[in-house]
């Protein structure tokens, strides 16, 4: 059974006296130890999914319809009570900006005592807490673990939020674009630590990004997200060899490729239409390439082109 299996779920923002629907029909499952990375540009409705999964958005959202499950329970129909309960014991989150999400005038190490006694009371102790920090790779954490967040790097910051998310034991660990603000040396670091975190622990991830290029490695399954909707889905290695949707196979082709010279880069004509004001038809159809005259009148379905393949895409990529 899926971990998490997302149906049809569409979210509207709630603006002056009407809404603008965010996220329309969207559908993905993530079974244990499976990572799935979640691609598009920024805008298309990536982290607004993400905080979905336990209801972490704010009043202006609501739910326009579909179903979350965890477990097979559905979120939407939760409790209070019962979403106190899968926030962070069986879903825990690493978000882009670690200094947004640490509290600078606790200890690291203190912070994370607060994880663990609410979600892990049998394991609140400094034992538990060094064992996580030299999890995620900081040195000396019986010496770290008493810093506060300005003496720590964005890297070791970073790493502090993953141990925070991992104190909890968690079941799904949701990584929303957490490599933005490091370097291209700590990207790679990050990446490779919840890669094996996520081998190790047999721990789903489900990993939100912008590029493309940054997952080859890491998610067993890719969905791309444009507009508010999945245009693509399938296992990593097949999506990035064949890509079959006009705007994944754009998006590959804008990823710089080392040894390869060229006079500048590639890009993606046109602009990301504003959220919840989208085009008729196909929503890509004013940027696409290969667009033909019935793409911008008549919606595409997200079709199973076999072997697990979904495209929203009448005319496909013939790679």
């Amino acid at each position: 059974m899926a971990l998490l299996e997302v149906k049809d779920l569409s979210i509207d923002l709630k603006q002056g006296g009407g809404t603008r629907r965010l996220v329309d029909g969207l559908s993905l499952e993530i079974f244990p130890g499976q990572a799935l990375c979640l691609i598009g540009e920024s805008g298309c409705g990536k982290s607004v999914t993400a905080l979905s999964l336990t209801r972490l958005l704010s009043p202006q959202f609501s739910y326009g319809g579909g179903e979350i499950l965890i477990d097979g329970a559905d979120v939407l129909t939760m409790s209070d009570s019962m979403l106190r309960s899968i926030r962070g014991a069986k879903v825990s989150y690493v978000f882009q900006d670690p200094v947004a999400y640490i509290n600078p005038v606790q200890r690291i190490g203190s912070q994370i005592m607060e994880t663990l006694r609410l979600h892990r009371p049998e394991k609140a102790n400094e034992s538990r807490i060094v064992e996580l920090l030299n999890l995620v790779g900081i040195p000396s954490p019986e010496t770290r673990m008493r810093d506060f967040p300005h003496q720590m790097s964005g890297g070791m910051l970073q790493r502090v939020m993953i141990a925070m998310a991992l104190a909890s034991e968690p079941k799904l660990l949701v990584a929303d674009e957490p490599t933005t603000a490091l370097d291209v040396t700590i990207q790679a670091q990050i990446l490779s630590l919840l890669g094996q975190l996520q081998q190790q622990l047999e721990m789903a991830v489900l990993l939100i990004s912008h590029n493309l290029g940054v997952v080859e490695e890491f998610a067993d399954h890719v969905a791309v997200m444009y507009a508010g909707q999945i245009v693509e889905r399938g296992t990593t290695r097949e999506v990035i060899d064949h890509p079959k949707h006009p705007y994944t196979a754009a998006l590959l082709q804008a990823v710089p490729r080392l040894g390869v010279v060229c006079d500048k880069l590639e890009t993606i004509p046109g602009q990301v239409p504003s959220a919840g004001i989208f085009p008729n038809g196909c929503r890509f159809h004013p940027r696409c390439t290969v667009a033909e005259p019935s793409c911008s009148d008549v919606p595409p379905l997200l079709e199973s082109i076999g072997s697990g393949r979904l495209v929203r895409c009448p005319v496909q990529n013939p790679s």
